[in-house]
């Protein structure tokens, strides 16, 4: 008899006795003990021979005496397959080979059917593995089988939609060309967990054959090893213990068997790397695979990667709600939103706050809230019960290499929101090269995150976590070490950035002074811009520490610099802390100069004219007991515009006069700089007090002394001098309704503008420039100017700026 005809012997044989007992299929598959499905591919003959205490638990539950019992046990046996001899090539053992178990619904292998034995010494029939046990075949659809059924879903389930539907896309297809294999990665505490399970039990009326859900214990001391896990997933698809075979190459071969004509998803929780999960990935077939690790596994191909992040504010407001109550959420939503973002809108952190909320019923939001902002304090309260964010951060800490572990700890002690690899090397002691390694290295191990192109970022509760294992893994010693190392070459590069700007320096004068190699204009702008929270910060603690030196020639260095990014209010901390290391140090040249720099901030960048004027007032009294005429020159300078910003034109024409007489006694670059902003600043006053004409002639004159130093020292201020004058050339003559001529003088401001690469104040000259425009009916390039000026008004915006600048006041 064949493997078939016996096959369909045994089905005929079981639905005869199941209608003879009056039984539906429903009635046997219960009362037995096997899935409704295993019966009815039995029935229909789809299934090869059961198992022996499968077909007794049939003739239990069918009430047949011993002879029907043996017979239908006889039609079982001869369906089940024999292993199949093949001939080696010459020089091999001879051995049995045994075919997969065909997964339920496939007819018998050719082999096992047609293969003639070889003429060979006979070796041993070894037993082969039979099909799975039907007694233990997948539950019904909906029913999730044996000890990998998939854990409830959470009812609070919140956001994700993207993400979700991202999934449900990719799974749609029901007869795809490779098999579904979905990575979820991310730092711990961002739900992915939550979120995997919650995708299995959406998918699951698309997916009849099963779910099953396995923790592979990646962060385990010994994650489980991906043999056991094969062993796991078997039992779960009904293979018998003893038909598990031994190897691990054995065992995928047959779950790729099994699984490639079911519909079933998988849900692979907390890998540990990609020679763990490679073996349960299915070869063929319509199955699903989730993967969870927080690891981005970047080995592992023919993925589809879904990398979750943060929530959104609105998404942990909602998340809040839907633990703690919404009405309770409602009663407070800026408490809610503050502790949101207190929690870093990390799921963990909210679920936790949340439950916290639930188990005091009586707490107001706000006082968690409250607790929370003490930084000393955060990751102790967000535990409740057996959640917890710290050890979710140490299970991954302690499985990182020493080194890691160093430059993890090191990036607590950065200043600003990202950071590149060449700053953090500073504070981890270790090559620019070496550190960005590392910090790849902590990217795929979910720990630190891409900011930007080139730069890095932590998560607060990450940051915190990272502070505190500084503090318990390293001495204060290293600490302050590093702190001064990194330091002191942050205000070396920010100095020599600076120095870039300063007109009395050579690019290569600047770059040597500081010990640096030159860089182009623009990129040392970049740099000064991106890295403004290190310098600055440096710059503090140099203070503390009395390193007051340092202070004031940073501070000098990039005095130049603050004129293209004035609406820094960072300018006034700069400036204060300069002011004070001058005092501090009894320096009273360093004083007055840097006096003057601080009421140019208060004047240009703060808009607090009257402070400024004070502080004006103070550098031209500490200038005149020096000597110093070019201090006073810039005293009496800040002054005039501090009055022309308070309508005082006439008392600021008469301070722009004495400036200017100051600066004649001066013979420097600086003096002929002075010279032009005092010319330039009594013309407007002349404006205001509606003596256009005589401004204009003014203005003339300040144009060709700022195109006289564009010809000698074609720099970046001296063509951003020439633009602002321009600029204000276009405005006198728009005083005057010489709407042609203004245009002129706009559209030669914007030359020297593109010139230095379009500063911020580039913006109010374009949208001067369009009003010039519709002045002369030319409404259509005017919407173009304006387009130009809406667009670099907002990147302007994104950056901080504002459509001011320094050097027009």
């Amino acid at each position: 008899m064949t493997l078939a005809s016996g096959t369909g012997e045994f089905g005929h044989l079981l639905a005869g006795h199941r209608v003879a007992a009056g039984l539906t299929q429903e009635d046997l598959a219960a009362t037995a003990g096997v899935s409704l499905r295993a019966l009815g591919d039995m029935e229909r003959g789809r299934t090869r021979g059961p198992q022996r205490r499968t077909v007794r638990a049939l003739a239990a539950a069918l009430g047949l005496d011993g002879a029907q019992s043996a017979a239908l046990e006889g039609a079982a046996q001869s369906g089940r397959p024999r292993g199949v001899r093949q001939v080696p090539p010459q020089g091999q053992a001879v051995g049995p080979v045994v075919p997969p178990a065909a997964p339920a619904g496939a007819g018998p292998e050719p082999a096992a059917r047609s293969a003639p034995e070889p003429a060979a010494p006979p070796a041993p029939e070894p037993a082969a593995p039979p099909a799975p046990d039907a007694a233990a075949e997948p539950a019904p659809p909906g029913t999730p089988p044996g000890a990998l059924a998939l854990p409830r879903d959470l009812a609070d389930f919140t956001a994700r939609e993207q993400a979700l539907a991202e999934l449900a896309a990719l799974t749609a297809d029901e007869h795809p060309a490779h098999p579904r294999v979905v990575l979820i990665s991310g730092q711990p505490g961002l739900g992915k967990t939550a979120f995997a399970l919650h995708a299995a039990h959406a998918l699951a009326p698309a997916f009849p054959d099963g779910q099953l859900s396995l923790d592979l214990g990646g962060m385990a001391a010994t994650p489980l090893a991906a043999r056991e896990a094969l062993g796991q997933v078997l039992r779960a698809l009904g293979v018998a213990d003893g038909a598990v075979p031994a190897g691990t190459e054995e065992r995928a071969g047959l779950f790729r068997a099994l699984v490639r004509d079911r519909r079933l998803v998988l849900v692979l929780d907390n890998a540990a790397d990609e020679a763990q999960v490679r073996p349960l990935l299915p070869g063929s077939g319509p199955a699903v695979t989730i993967v969870t690790s927080r690891h981005a596994l970047p080995g592992l191909e023919a993925v589809h990667r879904l990398r979750l992040d943060v929530l959104s504010p609105a998404e942990a407001s909602a998340l809040l709600a839907r633990i703690a109550g919404p009405e309770r959420v409602e009663a407070a939503p800026d408490a809610a939103a503050e502790l949101a973002r207190l929690c870093g809108y990390l799921p963990l952190a909210l679920r936790i706050a949340g439950q916290r909320l639930v188990a005091r019923p009586q707490q107001p939001v706000a006082q968690l809230a409250r607790q929370l902002a003490a930084e000393e304090n955060r990751l102790d309260l967000l535990e409740t019960g057996d959640l917890a964010v710290r050890p979710a951060f140490e299970l991954s800490y302690r499985r990182l290499p020493e080194q890691s572990r160093l430059v993890l700890r090191r990036c607590a002690l950065t200043a600003g929101a990202d950071f590149t690899a060449s700053v953090l090397a500073r504070y981890a002691g270790l090559s620019a090269a070496r550190t960005e390694l590392v910090l790849e290295q902590l990217v795929d191990a979910g720990l630190v995150q891409p900011a930007a192109p080139e730069r890095y970022r932590l998560h607060d509760l990450v940051r915190l976590y990272a502070g505190e294992r500084l503090t318990v893994d390293e001495t204060a010693e290293a600490v302050a070490e590093a702190r001064t190392r990194a330091g002191s070459w942050l205000l070396r590069e920010a100095a020599a950035h600076g120095l870039r700007f300063d007109p009395d320096h050579t690019a290569a004068e600047g770059a040597a002074a500081a010990g640096a190699d030159s860089v182009p204009l623009t990129e040392a702008a970049r740099w000064l811009e991106e890295e403004h929270p290190e310098w600055l910060a440096a710059l503090y603690r140099a203070q503390r520490e009395g390193r007051h030196r340092e202070v004031i020639d940073t501070a000098e260095a990039m005095h130049w610099f603050s004129d293209r990014l004035v609406s820094w209010d960072l300018w006034g901390e700069v400036f204060q802390l300069s002011v004070d290391a001058a005092r501090a140090s009894g320096d009273r040249q360093a004083e007055a100069v840097h006096v003057n720099y601080l009421a140019w901030t208060y004047v240009t960048c703060l808009h607090r004219y009257r402070r400024g004027i004070e502080l004006a007032g103070e550098g031209l009294a500490l200038a005149r007991g020096l000597g110093d005429h070019e201090q006073q020159g810039w005293a009496l300078t800040y002054l005039g515009t501090g009055l022309r910003h308070l309508q005082r034109y006439q008392e600021a024409g008469e301070s722009y006069q004495r400036a200017a007489e100051a600066f004649a006694e001066v013979d420097n670059r600086a003096a002929m700089i002075g010279r032009l902003v005092t010319l330039r600043g009594a013309a407007t006053c002349l404006r205001h007090l509606g003596r256009a004409e005589e401004a204009q002639d003014s203005r003339r004159r300040a144009l060709a002394r700022a195109l006289e130093l564009v010809e000698r020292w074609s720099s970046p201020l001296m063509h951003l001098m020439a633009a602002v004058t321009a600029h204000e050339l276009g405005q006198d003559r728009a005083a005057l309704k010489r709407w042609p001529a203004a245009e002129k003088a706009y559209r030669q401001a914007l030359v020297h503008y593109e010139a230095i690469g379009r500063p911020d104040s580039m913006t109010k000259t374009l949208t001067e420039l369009g009003t010039a425009l519709i002045e002369q009916g030319r409404a259509d390039e005017a919407r173009e100017i304006l387009t130009e000026a809406l667009t670099d008004l907002s990147a302007d915006g994104r950056r901080g700026r504002s459509p001011v600048q320094g050097l027009s006041d």
